[in-house]
């Protein structure tokens, strides 16, 4: 019986290897795209790559939806209620999103790239600008529909690409901007005095354009640092409506027919189109000119007049304005450039509020909170993201990721903490249940090639090629150690031991070992013995002893304790490239060139098992490579190996796009994990596509330059990290470190797309208190009479009623608490301990809700512990609760020990002096001392009365 129920839990955990899902994303705040505040201004929507991350900023957590384009997003639309997004990517390929079921709800494609993306204030329309056309369409509702996006009309008029879009408060019309220096005003419905405006006014690329408060008045602005006020003559009431549809039709068939009958002439006016197919309208064509409409009589057309003209450049310092936002109600206007400079003016009087620099680099894009108070910048060569508010002059959220790409990772002893190295030369620290990074070291010069936590968790250790090994603080956020070698070498893998006390870094050009003691930061030993760099150093968890591995073709077990001397030299087949031990210390995993992973027994230095895992790789061809995916193969392999918690499973990574885990026992692939399905990286596909391929090579050779970005840097020739010397290049997707978290519910990896964490708890990132039409307390209680208390407890907390989930919790039976917190669904787990956790505090039912919060920490202890920084406010109060009821009771129940022992001494003592007075009842006894013995037997709480 134990052997089958034995069987049958290692076959669930073998099950649940396999059942890890995307998490969240470290690492990146923002690659390329536009901002959003959310509708209560608290969060910011970042897109990062072909993922959005929201980052709450009030409660200072960061989450990225599970949800992914096929190449970099470009714009993101946000609908006003903060339910709706939709993402589109560079080749115009948009996602409907829904904010609160993270679910993806429509597909579509607009075959074209497109430039921004706008919802209209009501939300029941929105326009995309594509070319040099603006789409209107349908938003989508709340009801399913075949066609989510219905196109409504298309307006025409500028000559180059548009780039901007503005709607009135009303949203009864929008304004466009375009690259060919015009400003477009249209009608989103038929109006008779206005269809169409023309503006004009700059001298270069229009970057925002914006409609004031209630009012048709207009302010663009430039590329040039332009900012003109455009003032109209009709207010948004004096609007008045067109004809409609039917009359429309009539009038363009009655045009139709008079154009065919008067032969050689052509049709006057072509400004509205109706475009039909199978005799069904699919939408109307706006088509505009630069000249003005012609008027309806008696209704005389919306004009507009440029009422001023401000000018950013007045010193004479042509700096590009790259981003601009604009607050109709506070009338704030907020530029950004090139130079990384932004500056706050009051409009229409163009009044300096405030300037600052925020960095050396370009401002991207620009977005306000709903209030006007926090102003968000995104710069895409830095990778940062800040939220600024101006009326402090303070940061509320600064963010920023490597600049280039992560070379390391490793995990706090504890899981609460990732720390990651890039070959920016920084070290970063995160927080995993966060997703923030709340320190970085800077005093590396070159990159980081090895970065690892001590066993007590407080104390960072970093290698770099600059060759130096330091020591950083964590309490003290410092660098209190610094280790270098007695000639320079550059290092190549770190490595430190369960006490802490022994570091040791593998060099790649003097092929040696340095050990040194972090106690005093000197140089206790150098081990020499490898004939070619050492790629990766790992001690045993269980055994002060060293594993090495080098493309010398050997790994070496090191004997820490004997003097340092080698204890065994383990031969490979090829180039070793990666070495872990299992957490047990028992076998040992070793991955070399030919795409092999090697297991090994330290012991008997023995050959236990292998997997051949090249194909598992799936290697893919980079658009430039002359040479096929299969002769590429054969230089590519797996980089980094990890043992799960269990020492089970295996993950392994390296020159591709997929992360595999492997049953260690079988020797068979259990699982592949697509870490990336951006196609905007390089070596995505096995295949390149023929359509691309001339007889002189591919046309990905071509060096077309960085498009039209501004303030585009050309680097040197040669260099061999960043660009490559490119113009223009494509980063290659691969996977640098890999780590299992010391919980064994998750683990990270380290990527080209950023730190991707993949975990079994994702579902606790979703928080469905979202009411809907069948969640009544009618429906509560209806659930209790079922008696299916898991159900109600579910609706109770979705109703989120104090009194109903009172009445809910304390209804399910004494002896059912720990069936139905062990059927709890884990979102509600930490929101129940935080209800017992109140309640523990006020209700009389003491030893209830002490039940029931034993029995959701002893069946949920391990999920909880990973999130543990989380809920350490619940654990205190809980733990406040309970510490208070202790005091009471403890006095209670020392007052009432005391008060027994106080009675059993008395009496005690009462029948002591009994059997003395019975001795003394024949004897004579003066008066004197019978009157002491009544004296003293008064004074007793329970007095004897002793005849004399």
């Amino acid at each position: 019986m134990c052997t089958d129920i034995r069987k049958a839990y290692l076959a669930k955990r073998k099950f649940l290897t396999t059942l890890f899902q995307f998490s969240n994303l470290l690492g990146a705040v923002y690659r390329h795209g536009n901002l959003s505040f959310s509708k209560d201004g608290n969060s910011v929507i970042s897109p990062v790559g072909n993922r959005i991350s929201i980052f709450d900023l009030k409660n200072n957590k960061s989450e990225t939806l599970p949800v992914s384009t096929n190449k970099n997003i470009a714009c993101v639309g946000l609908s006003p209620d903060g339910n709706l997004a939709i993402l589109v990517d560079e080749d115009g390929a948009a996602v409907l999103v829904s904010l609160i079921t993270r679910a993806v709800l429509y597909h579509h494609h607009f075959h074209k790239p497109v430039g921004s993306i706008r919802f209209s204030p009501d939300g029941r329309k929105f326009v995309v600008t594509k070319e040099n056309v603006a789409l209107m369409y349908h938003a989508p509702g709340k009801i399913r529909e075949f066609n989510t996006f219905a196109l409504d009309k298309s307006y025409f008029g500028p000559y180059d690409e548009t780039t901007c879009i503005d709607w009135t408060d009303d949203s009864k019309c929008f304004a466009v901007g375009s690259k060919d220096m015009t400003t477009w005003v249209f009608g989103a419905e038929r109006w008779a005095n206005l269809l169409y405006y023309s503006l004009g006014g700059h001298k270069d690329i229009i970057v925002g354009c914006f409609f004031e408060k209630d009012s048709l008045n207009l302010y663009t602005v430039s590329r040039d640092g332009t900012l003109c006020v455009w003032e109209s003559d009709t207010e948004l009431d004096g609007l008045r409506k067109g004809p409609k549809y039917s009359e429309r039709k009539k009038m363009a068939e009655e045009r139709k027919r008079r154009a065919e009958e008067e032969a050689g002439m052509e049709e006057e006016d072509k400004i509205v189109e109706i475009m039909e197919d199978d005799g069904e309208p699919r939408g109307e064509v706006v088509r505009g000119s630069a000249d003005t409409p012609k008027e309806v009589e008696g209704i005389r057309n919306v004009r507009y007049k440029q009422k001023s003209k401000h000018f950013f450049n007045k010193e004479g310092d042509f700096n590009n304005l790259t981003a601009v936002a604009f607050h109709k109600r506070t009338h704030i206007l907020v530029t950004g450039f090139a130079s990384g400079a932004f500056y706050l003016h009051e409009l229409p009087e163009f009044d300096l509020v405030h300037s600052l620099s925020i960095s050396d680099q370009r401002i991207s894009t620009i977005a306000l909170n709903p209030t006007g108070d926090w102003i968000g910048f995104g710069c895409s060569g830095l990778g940062q993201l800040l939220v600024w508010e101006w009326q402090s002059e303070s940061y509320v959220f600064k963010q920023q990721g490597h600049f280039n790409n992560m070379a390391s990772l490793a995990y706090s002893p504890d899981g609460q903490y990732l720390a990651t190295g890039g070959d920016d030369g920084k070290v970063k620290v995160w927080n995993c249940s966060s997703g923030l990074c709340f320190v970085t070291f800077k005093e590396h010069t070159s990159s980081i090639t090895g970065v690892a936590f001590t066993s007590s968790g407080l104390v960072v250790l970093s290698a770099s090629l600059d060759g130096t090994v330091r020591a950083f603080d964590l309490h003290r956020y410092r660098n209190f150690r610094t280790m270098t070698s007695p000639r320079p070498t550059q290092f190549s893998s770190l490595a430190v031991d369960l006490s802490g006390d022994l570091v040791c870094a593998g060099a790649q050009d003097s092929f040696e070992i340095f050990l040194w003691s972090m106690q005093t930061g000197r140089l206790l030993e150098v081990l020499s013995g490898h004939e070619g760099p050492v790629s990766c150093l790992c001690f045993s968890p269980v055994q002060s002893v060293l594993a090495s591995v080098s493309w010398d073709k050997t790994v070496r077990l090191w004997d820490m304790l004997d003097s340092w001397q080698t204890k065994e030299v383990l031969r490979l087949n090829s180039d070793g490239l990666a070495v872990a031990y299992r957490p047990d210390g028992q076998e040992l995993a070793v991955a070399t060139l030919d795409g092999e992973i090697t297991f090994w027994s330290p012991q008997a230095a023995t050959q236990t098992g292998s997997i051949v895992g090249r194909h598992d790789l799936q290697i893919g061809r980079k658009e430039t490579e002359k040479i096929t995916a299969k002769q590429s193969a054969k230089g590519k392999a797996f980089t980094c190996l990890c043992y799960s918690a269990d020492g089970e499973s295996m993950l392994a990574g390296g020159h591709s796009k997929f992360v595999c885990i492997y049953n260690i026992k079988e020797q068979i692939l259990m699982k592949k994990f697509e870490i990336s399905c951006n196609m905007s990286l390089d070596a995505m596909e096995e295949f390149l596509d023929r359509r691309k391929m001339t007889e002189f090579g591919s046309l990905a050779l071509v060096d077309e330059g960085a498009g039209d970005g501004d303030g585009v840097e050309l680097r040197l020739p040669g260099v061999r990290r960043g660009d490559m010397s490119s113009r223009h290049f494509k980063p290659e997707i691969r996977v640098t470190s890999l780590h299992f978290s010391p919980t064994g519910r998750s683990w990270a990896a380290a990527s080209t797309e950023g730190l991707l964490v993949y975990s079994l708890d994702t579902s606790l990132v979703f928080d469905p208190y979202d009411l809907d039409m069948d969640v009544t307390p009618v429906s509560v209680r209806h659930q209790l009479k079922k008696k299916e208390w898991t159900s109600a407890i579910v609706l109770a907390f979705r109703l989120n009623e104090t009194s109903l989930i009172r009445e809910v919790l304390e209804s399910v039976p004494y002896n059912q608490t720990e069936l139905v917190s062990s059927s709890l669904p884990d979102v509600y787990v930490e929101k129940l301990l935080d209800f017992v956790a109140s309640s523990l505090e006020k209700s009389r039912h003491l030893q209830f809700y002490l039940t029931w919060a034993q029995n959701l920490l002893t069946l949920h202890g391990q999920k909880l512990k990973s999130r543990s920084s989380a809920i350490l406010t619940t654990i205190q109060q809980l733990l406040k609760s309970i510490q208070r009821h202790h005091d009471d009771l403890s006095k209670l129940c020392d007052w009432n020990m005391y008060t027994i022992r106080y009675t059993a001494a008395l009496a005690k003592q009462r029948g002591m002096k009994r059997t003395a007075t019975d001795c003394l009842v024949d004897e004579e006894v003066d008066e004197s001392e019978v009157m002491d013995s009544e004296d003293e037997e008064e004074d007793m709480s329970d007095p004897v009365i002793v005849e004399s």
